[in-house]
């Protein structure tokens, strides 16, 4: 005992085994079977021959010290538990193999008191049989289990214990955690079998592997399986310090590129070009305040770091500072807060907008659910029709409704893809893209963005393709990440409001087109007109012309009327806007040179006195006088309008078409059609089929100055030619409008809304339209049907019943045909 306390004083228990004196051979054989308590262990697994010590901290385990204590010469066997989470395992839960062990001493753990643990002398391997008592220690029968150690001539065993010498040196000169006094004492032990548990007990491995080697029974086999494990572990020792070469490499490197930062700095600091300077210190201040991603922050850092290499009289000083003004300045995830109340909206909308339904209730809907999800893309509209109908405006309203901030971008001429995307850094006088520009000039990157005459960007130029460029920008699954060439950073758009606005959809290409909304802003009526000028239109002009003092002047209604239709000729406000201002002008320059007014009303009477004489004037139903002569319906950039169809007979062989008013192909199509199905339907109007062979037809559209084309003028031509081959009328104030087919069938139009107000105005009481318009009527308002019959028909017979009377015109043409004696 004295001899044992001595090695227990000692620092390394390496030490206690290398001072370890006498014959091996003897421990192995000092385990006896017998009745014993039993030690679990719960990551520790000892091997016959080895010293160990053992730290006491289980109750079971104090109580297990304290009876050997009493019983010296007692015996115990030492099991290492196979799962370690368990706190009081049973025997179940224990290794198959164990070793038996002598209990030597007591001692308390340097550093920690009242924490104690006890030194124990492994002998010999043994296994359980019978469990004799749990409380309060585990008792069980124990058997010693016999190792089977080869005989000194098996070179096999002999070559690979010195194989396993060699490789446990290397692994032990190549491990950071093993001290190198374990070297010292392996090789000492010239005992194999002491040799091959010194290794397994004290080498890193896994509990289940050094299990698995203390159940093997022959010394071959544990050492040939030991000899694999020390061989994989030099693996991953070989690994580990190719890491840390590499590692080491690149921080020698980040040291080396420190040091000479500092050194740099230190020089520039003597040049006069710190870190201090009001630029740089202005930028790092704006980049505290800035709500950008890590990626952004990283790439702000770097630019900085650039900077601060670069001496403040360099050219490439000034390049990199305002690339990094530019990116401070950029309004990275800051939001305006929307105003979601639409009432609110709907108010701000209606007093800044007369019409334009179908926009206000897109916008309205947007708001709605808005606030009900709080987050959402925005939307990408197109607003297309005809000019001056307030699309670009429209989005300042919209901006107000929504408390956003409001930018514009025209994209009239543009040609150059850089426009849109910017220019890389690597151009001298490189700057960001317009989208970019007013992203910043908006401070906020959720603002209303009106992307003005798109349909009017230059397409397959030498500069790119703005138009492509614009995929990205319009596309709500790619503008989360809109990439600048100058900034070469993402920037999500996905928040900005974009409202682009177009004069004709054809010009579009067909990508670009398919990622807006497309919503039709179609032109006023002459009643729009008039309400829009009253609200808005005259106050603005007063203001703009010095009369807003003048409560008392005022234009009435007929002289609006008068000005809308026989001054202007347009879907839009424009041009009433600039007659407006030129009239009020008239009366600002009376007043300044008399001193007053001339007369407080603007009437249709004194409108002449004002603007001159009309240089439009409006159509007017022209009566039934006349076979042959129908009143169309059409439609034109500038609104309805009524189109007279004239169809004349000639006497002459071969009966020859001839179309005349400056017509395209399409309504000359219509034209030859609609004479097919008159011949072809000669008996319904009781021709003589001979006519056609003997008079030539001239069918002529009044206005011949001005172009005309499309589909719809194919019943009013059927029904001129019905009218002019029959000499009989047609019916009083009824127009028509709709396309025909070989069989008479009569299709849909469009623009039926401003046909209406045409036939309207000139005075037409009955309008004949295809049955499949009915959709159209019943989205107009109430307000423009009224005065109006609508006649649905389905085919060209059913439009001859109604429209043709029975009545012959005054002095009908003779179209007997008499046959020539033979």
């Amino acid at each position: 005992m004295d001899r044992f306390a001595q090695l227990m004083a000692q620092d390394s228990p390496v030490q206690m085994f290398a001072e370890f004196e006498g014959d091996i051979n003897k421990i192995f054989e000092q385990g006896k079977e017998g009745d014993m308590p039993i030690l679990t262990t719960r990551n520790m697994v000892n091997f016959p021959g080895v010293l160990t010590s053992v730290t006491i901290a289980r109750d079971t385990t104090r109580q297990l010290v304290k009876y050997i204590e009493k019983h010296p010469k007692q015996q115990f066997a030492m099991f290492c538990q196979k799962d370690q989470n368990i706190n009081e395992p049973t025997v179940e839960d224990l290794n198959d193999y164990g070793v038996i062990a002598q209990f030597l001493k007591v001692f308390e753990i340097p550093g920690h008191e009242n924490r104690y643990a006890f030194i124990a002398q492994a002998t010999t391997r043994c296994r359980i049989t019978d469990v004799i008592q749990e409380e309060p220690f585990l008792r069980a029968h124990v058997v010693p289990e016999q190792e089977f150690l080869p005989d000194e001539t098996d070179i096999e065993f002999t070559t690979v214990v010195n194989d396993l010498r060699h490789r446990v040196k290397e692994y032990i000169e190549k491990s950071d955690t093993i001290p190198f006094e374990l070297q010292l004492s392996l090789h000492g032990i010239e005992d194999s079998a002491f040799f091959l548990n010194m290794v397994a007990y004290h080498m890193p491995l896994s509990l289940t592997e050094k299990m698995r080697l203390l159940n093997e029974s022959d010394m071959k086999m544990r050492a040939l399986s030991l000899l694999q494990l020390i061989n994989r572990e030099i693996q991953y020792a070989n690994l580990r310090l190719d890491i840390q070469s590499r590692t080491q490499h690149t921080i020698d490197e980040e040291q080396k590129h420190y040091f000479l930062r500092q050194q740099l700095k230190s020089i520039n600091k003597e040049l006069g070009s710190e870190e201090g300077t009001p630029e740089k210190a202005k930028l790092r201040e704006k980049a505290k305040t800035k709500k950008w991603s890590e990626a952004t922050k990283e790439v702000f850092e770097k630019e900085m770091d650039r900077l601060e290499q670069l001496h403040p009289q360099s050219s490439d000083y000034n390049v990199q500072l305002t690339f990094l003004q530019k990116i401070v300045d950029l309004p990275w995830g800051e939001y305006t807060t929307d105003d979601l109340d639409l009432k609110r909206a709907e108010k701000v909308l209606n007093r800044d907008h007369y019409g334009m339904e179908k926009v206000k209730e897109r916008i309205l809907e947007y708001i709605a659910v808005l606030s009900l999800r709080g987050d959402l893309k925005s939307p990408i509209l197109c607003l297309y029709g005809p000019p001056g109908v307030g699309k670009t405006s429209l989005g300042k309203s919209i901006a107000d409704a929504l408390k956003r901030k409001y930018v514009r971008m025209s994209l009239g001429g543009l040609h150059d893809e850089a426009e849109i995307r910017g220019h890389r850094r690597t151009y001298v006088g490189a700057m960001p893209g317009r989208i970019i520009k007013n992203i910043e000039k908006a401070g906020t990157s959720n603002p209303v963005f009106i992307l003005d005459e798109i349909d009017k960007v230059t397409q397959g130029t030498n500069h790119g393709d703005p138009a492509s460029a614009l995929l990205e920008v319009l596309d709500p699954e790619q503008n989360t990440a809109f990439h600048d060439n100058y900034l070469d950073m993402d920037y999500d758009l996905s928040k900005v409001l974009f409202i682009a606005t177009a004069n004709d959809l054809s010009t579009i290409p067909g990508p670009l087109r398919d990622r807006m909304e497309i919503i039709e802003v179609s032109g006023y009526t002459t009643e729009e007109k008039i309400e829009i000028a009253k609200r808005h239109l005259v106050p603005r002009e007063k203001d703009k012309t010095g009369l807003k003092s003048e409560k008392t002047l005022t234009i009435q209604k007929k002289a609006l009327e008068k000005l809308i239709e026989r001054y202007t000729r347009e879907s839009g406000v424009r041009l009433l806007e600039k007659q407006i201002n030129k009239s009020l002008r008239k009366l600002a320059f009376y007043k300044t040179r008399d001193g007053e007014l001339p007369y407080n009303k603007i009437t249709p009477e004194n409108l002449e006195d004002l603007l001159g004489k009309p240089p439009f004037y409006r159509d007017i139903y022209q009566g039934n006088k006349y076979a042959g002569v129908v009143t169309g319906l059409a439609w034109t950039s500038v609104g309805g309008e009524i189109l007279f169809i004239e169809t004349s007979l000639s006497k002459g062989k071969n009966g020859k078409l001839t179309l005349t008013g400056n017509l395209g192909d399409v309504m000359k199509e219509s034209a030859v059609i609609a004479l097919e199905y008159v011949k072809s339907h000669a008996d319904l109007l009781n021709l003589d089929y001979r006519i056609f062979d003997n008079w030539n037809i001239h069918i002529h559209v009044p206005e011949g100055a001005t172009p005309k084309d499309g589909p719809s003028a194919g019943i009013t031509i059927a029904t001129s030619i019905a009218s002019a081959l029959t000499q009989r009328k047609v019916r009083k104030n009824v127009a028509m409008t709709g396309e025909i087919t070989l069989r008479g069938k009569v299709l849909p139009v469009g623009g039926i809304k401003e046909k209406i107000l045409a036939a309207k105005r000139a005075g037409i009481t009955d309008i004949m339209l295809c049955s499949a318009n009915k959709k159209d009527i019943d989205e107009i308002p109430e307000i423009y049907l009224k005065g109006v019959t609508f006649h649905y028909v389905e085919d060209v017979k059913d439009v001859w019943d109604f429209a043709l009377t029975k009545e012959k015109v005054e002095n009908p043409i003779d179209l007997t045909i008499i046959e020539e004696s033979k």
